[in-house]
């Protein structure tokens, strides 16, 4: 008999019943009780409507306990119950917070004692300057990358590289050297320095640069020894830092790779020389979460034990949150 062509094999294959003949017989599907299924949302996990004049605590309380709401409540509880116990809590931060307006407020929660130590990358401590030297910063990239003026201000690239070769000299990290130099200047919006701010409280403020990132590497005072000096000097604070926060809380807010790389081999450069660092609550606070943030800050760090987070959206709307849950935590329930 002879082979079926190829064109003759498909005909007669298409005469066989296919799912669209409608000759499939559905009525013995296996069934069950929906009651009996375990559900992601029941009732007790809805939101409340809201009404004006709510306090913040009522107004946590009327969020829906799913997702990023259920996220920001546990990460708040978890930050208060250790900096009650007396585990440390280490913010490592970009420089988007601070050109969004949240110094005041990351300042306030180092005065509250909520934070108890800072790591800064360089963009972020040229900022902080400026706004403590002229209660501005942020240029517009755009208009200035054309002409070449871009992070030209003078002002800026003196002090900060001058503060970093005088803090060489002292044998100081680069978080002590511009904060001490910013109070010691007197700058007008001292205030609102972070830097500054943790010189007068005695909390660590370390700052770490990836040479040629920041405009400041682009003035002649700049010093590449002098960056590199102090700049590891603070990563052997940082070290320091991660090898006591056993327990503790570390939140990375909008850095995508300068904080989590330094962070990650802080941790082990604590470990590898013997401290014990376990059970961290971390946290990557971002628009976007990234793949460094989310290994290295989230994943990581708390393999063998502990509890990491992602909360994702606007710096100027989600730390605010944050901080008025922590705060509300710490004053414990209303009577």
């Amino acid at each position: 008999m002879p082979a079926r062509s190829k064109r003759a094999r498909r005909k007669a294959g298409s005469e066989k019943k296919s799912p669209a003949s409608g000759n499939l017989d559905i009525s013995a599907v296996t069934r069950y009780r929906l009651s009996e299924r375990p559900s992601k949302v029941s009732l007790r996990a809805l939101g409340k409507p809201l009404r004006a004049g709510l306090s913040m605590r009522r107004w946590l309380e009327h969020l829906p306990d799913v997702l990023a709401a259920r996220d920001l409540r546990a990460l708040a509880r978890e930050i208060a119950r250790r900096r009650r116990s007396g585990a440390h809590f280490l913010l490592g931060m970009g420089a988007h917070p601070i050109k969004v307006g949240l110094s005041p407020l990351i300042i306030d929660l180092m005065k509250r004692e909520v934070i108890t130590a800072i790591a800064m990358n360089g963009a972020c401590a040229i900022h902080d300057f400026e706004m403590a030297r002229s209660g501005h910063t942020s240029e517009d990239v755009e208009s200035a990358l054309a002409d070449g003026s871009f992070g030209m201000a003078r002002e800026t690239g003196t002090f900060v590289n001058l503060a970093m070769v005088e803090g060489a000299k002292r044998g100081e990290g680069a978080g002590a050297a511009l904060g001490k130099a910013i109070a010691r200047a007197r700058l007008a919006h001292r205030r609102l320095s972070i830097l500054a701010q943790a010189q007068r409280r005695n909390i660590p403020a370390t700052i770490h640069v990836a040479l040629g990132t920041d405009i400041t590497h682009m003035h002649p005072e700049a010093d590449g020894a002098a960056i590199g000096q102090t700049s590891l000097a603070d990563f052997h604070l940082l070290a320091n830092i991660v090898a006591k926060l056993d327990g503790g809380v570390f939140l990375n807010l909008g850095s995508a790779v300068i904080i989590p790389e330094v962070f990650l081999k802080a941790l082990n450069l604590a470990r590898n020389l013997g401290a014990e660092v376990g059970e961290l609550v971390t946290a990557n606070m971002d628009f976007i979460q990234h793949y460094r943030p989310s290994v290295n800050v989230i994943e990581r760090p708390t393999a063998g034990g502990g509890k990491g987070y992602r909360l994702t959206g606007h710096h100027e709307i989600m730390l605010p949150l944050l901080a008025a849950a922590i705060l509300e935590e710490l004053r414990g329930p209303e009577k």
